[in-house]
């Protein structure tokens, strides 16, 4: 998934308008975005806009982020969109893989004996220092989990800081940090890392620079705050015609000598680490959308 938009749980109105924004995927919220006197409302206007549209062709993936699981909000979210069979969860101020694996039992307690796709597990992981300190621990912690995200918004407050932003508008060392650990422990999980939301739905030119970075660095899309910058992160994490050609090319040259280590192409000497590189470009290619 390139392009991911939260939406507000509670908004009929905006639900419709995500549906045509051409977001791979769909975050609709019922945590940070919706007043707590709003939560039963956005848990019904949720439910009902995944049973009207869950079954439709070309739709962005569903996911449903939820309240936290120290809130005492979760079980009620859980129990009203689970019967309406949401493609995932996004877990928010997860504190590494048990807060996965602990999501992961409830998951499974709503799904028993409905016969469908496990629900999986999109966990943002660093919107609190304790999240930043377990952010190696998600290696294992349950198959369902596709994904980590990392957020400074949440991250800041919990800091103390006035602004997790320098004056130039590069992220301060400590949100850095919290990115930089977020691909890492990705990595170490073998699942997706998915980048923070530019907060400047005007600066599209920032948000651009901001995507490029990220794609360069590892992450594989983006989560976004409003419809009119889907189409930028869309092209931003799309590979490329001239990607793709290269990408079949180093394909080709290891399948045409099989056992070698290394292998010439366009006069450059690639091995291992390249093919896979290549392998993973040409998979996002085909569709792992």
């Amino acid at each position: 998934m390139r392009s991911l938009l939260f939406v507000p749980g509670d908004s009929v109105r905006k639900l419709e308008k995500a549906l045509a924004s051409q977001a791979d995927a769909l975050l609709i919220d019922l945590e940070d975005s919706v007043a707590l006197e709003a939560k039963d409302e956005a848990r019904r206007i949720t439910a009902q806009f995944l049973q009207e549209n869950v079954a439709g062709n070309q739709r962005p993936r569903f996911y449903v982020r939820v309240n936290g699981l120290s809130t005492g909000l979760i079980e009620a979210d859980l129990d009203r969109i689970m019967p309406a069979a949401p493609d995932g969860v996004v877990l928010p101020k997860a504190v590494g893989g048990a807060d996965v694996a602990a999501l992961a039992a409830r998951l499974s307690t709503h799904e028993a004996g409905s016969g469908r796709a496990a629900t999986r597990i999109l966990a943002i992981a660093t919107e609190n220092a304790a999240g930043v300190f377990a952010l190696g621990t998600f290696a294992g912690s349950s198959d369902r989990l596709m994904g980590l995200a990392w957020g400074g918004e949440d991250l800041s407050a919990d800091l103390g800081a006035s602004s997790n932003r320098t004056d130039s508008g590069a992220y301060a060392d400590p949100y850095r940090l919290a990115r930089t650990l977020t691909l890492l422990g990705a990595a170490s999980a073998g699942v997706a890392a998915i980048d923070a939301v530019y907060t400047n739905f005007r600066d599209m030119q920032g948000l651009e620079a901001e995507c490029r970075e990220a794609r360069r660095d590892g992450f594989v899309g983006k989560m976004a705050i409003h419809p009119a910058q889907v189409a930028i992160i869309n092209a931003a994490f799309a590979p490329t015609a001239d990607e793709i050609a290269r990408a079949r090319a180093v394909v080709a040259a290891f399948a045409g000598n099989p056992g070698a280590g290394v292998v010439g192409v366009d006069g450059e000497m690639l091995d291992r680490p390249h093919l896979l590189r290549a392998e993973r470009l040409l998979d996002r290619a085909g569709g792992a959308t």
